[in-house]
């Protein structure tokens, strides 16, 4: 939509305010807001704001900032008592106008001008697969004399001997890995999940699929057809404000945190990726699994940089206790046509050349997909203009793979520590064209040590039950 169509957009649904929104560093989505009658205003000169308070842009010395609206991502908010009109925003430096370098969706937009730049393709398609929690009880707390986190979930196996009260427990509770598109009334979430869709295709996020996930207490999955790099960044942002809203209007509780219950599978991001040229597809061709060269070639730019992708890609801590053997964990750092344990799978459901995409399963939603989504087209560009294989396929049964063989095929991080430090060695594919800026790295590497050394620090609930009483 142009700056016209917004405005007219904003009168035909009797707009009182406008909700100007955008994303800090590590994905947070923020907003401040106008009333409607200064529309017209920020659309042509941006709105003020200061962004030293704000993750990733604290520079004192720099604060004043402004919102530019993208008029393409203009929505009514469905969640606001007064009607609004919601839009997502650049932001840029106030002076020249300059899009902000620390601006996730600066990197964005600076990877997909790299793209065309580079003449290897116009256009990157993304299509991230968000799994999430959604659950009906959850407290925590990290304090100094205590710490403790407690989820709950009607559906948990763990309630299945409880006595409920007034409430009868009737019994139908999903087993552990045995959530996977079970009906009701063992799925108590089918609704909760369609109203979800309903709103995100209202907002223009158009649903593929969506369902119950693997693990038992209200894991879920919501499945969004593919875009452009940013606009799959944009609808991210959107899915997540969506979920988590919607449950809040249920009495429920969204978390896109990658693990947070014990011995059941954790929530992963699978995020396909495809590059096209002039309306046709690049991926598709006579090699392995029906790809391209090319293809293979940007696989090989994703296994050469994975290490240092999963800093960015499963930034949190807690990424690295989903990142484990197991589960169906796609920590081999491998690529297959069906084997769901490889960091890469190239799946099979059609033969159409427009579907042919590859997949890489170890990014979770705890990243900040403006940032993961440049890195890791970063990371098969490089791979591309360096010709670089993939190696060979991984097609057998890696749970019975001899011991030696296994140890041979390259695996993610154990922990962020690991994770950050191969991102230390390993980022020059990412400062290519300028898209990524050494200080944006430098900083962001800074910040997540300081969360790997604080969370080092603290005694955790487990180690309680383990070692109280040496």
């Amino acid at each position: 939509m142009t700056a016209k169509d917004v405005i007219a957009l904003a009168k035909k649904s009797k707009c009182e305010m406008m909700d100007l929104t955008f994303v800090d560093v590590p994905g947070t989505l923020h907003h401040t807001s106008k009333p409607i009658h200064q529309l017209e205003d920020v659309l042509k000169d941006g709105a003020g704001f200061d962004g030293s308070s704000i993750r990733g842009f604290q520079q004192i010395q720099e604060s004043d900032m402004l919102l530019i609206p993208d008029t393409e991502t203009a929505i009514l908010d469905p969640f606001t008592e007064r009607p609004t009109l919601s839009l997502l925003c650049d932001v840029r430096e106030p002076m020249k106008k300059d899009l902000y370098e620390r601006s996730p969706r600066t990197l964005a937009k600076r990877a997909m001008a790299y793209l065309k730049k580079s003449g290897i393709a116009d256009t990157a398609f993304f299509g991230p697969e968000a799994e999430f929690f959604i659950f009906d009880h959850v407290s925590y707390e990290a304090g100094v004399g205590s710490a403790h986190y407690r989820v709950d979930s009607e559906e948990a196996i763990w309630n299945s001997g409880e006595d409920c009260g007034e409430c009868p427990n009737l019994g139908y509770k999903i087993r552990h890995k045995e959530g996977y598109f079970p009906a009701s009334p063992f799925d108590t979430q089918q609704d909760l999940r369609a109203t979800m869709v309903s709103e995100m295709e209202k907002a223009g996020i158009e649903i593929e699929t969506f369902h119950h996930e693997v693990a038992t207490a209200g894991q879920a999955e919501i499945d969004m057809k593919f875009d452009t790099l940013l606009r799959s960044a944009d609808k991210l942002m959107r899915y997540k404000y969506i979920t988590r809203n919607v449950a809040k209007q249920y009495g429920k509780s969204v978390t896109f945190m990658p693990k947070p219950i014990f011995g059941d599978n954790g929530s992963g991001m699978h995020t396909h990726q495809s590059l096209w040229k002039a309306g046709k597809p690049l991926f598709a061709g006579s090699e392995y699994a029906g790809l391209s060269k090319m293809a293979m070639y940007y696989m090989g730019g994703i296994l050469k940089h994975a290490r240092a992708l999963c800093a960015i890609c499963n930034p949190s801590t807690n990424s690295y206790k989903r990142l484990v053997p197991g589960f169906e964990a796609p920590v081999n750092f491998i690529y297959s046509a069906r084997n769901r344990s490889a960091a890469i799978r190239i799946p099979m459901y059609s033969e159409n050349p427009k579907a042919k995409r590859v997949e890489f399963r170890s990014p979770d939603a705890a990243c900040n997909p403006y940032v993961a989504f440049a890195a890791m087209l970063m990371a098969g560009l490089d791979g591309i203009r360096r010709k670089l294989e993939p190696g060979n396929p991984t097609d057998e049964n890696l749970y019975h793979m001899d011991a030696a063989k296994l140890a041979r095929i390259p695996h993610a991080p154990e922990d962020l520590s690991e994770a950050l430090d191969a991102l230390e060695a390993d980022h020059a594919f990412l400062l290519e064209g300028a898209v990524f800026g050494k200080r944006f790295l430098t900083d962001f590497i800074a910040v997540k040590r300081d969360e790997v050394a604080d969370e080092r620090k603290r005694p955790t609930p487990s180690e309680f039950f383990k070692y109280y009483d040496v």
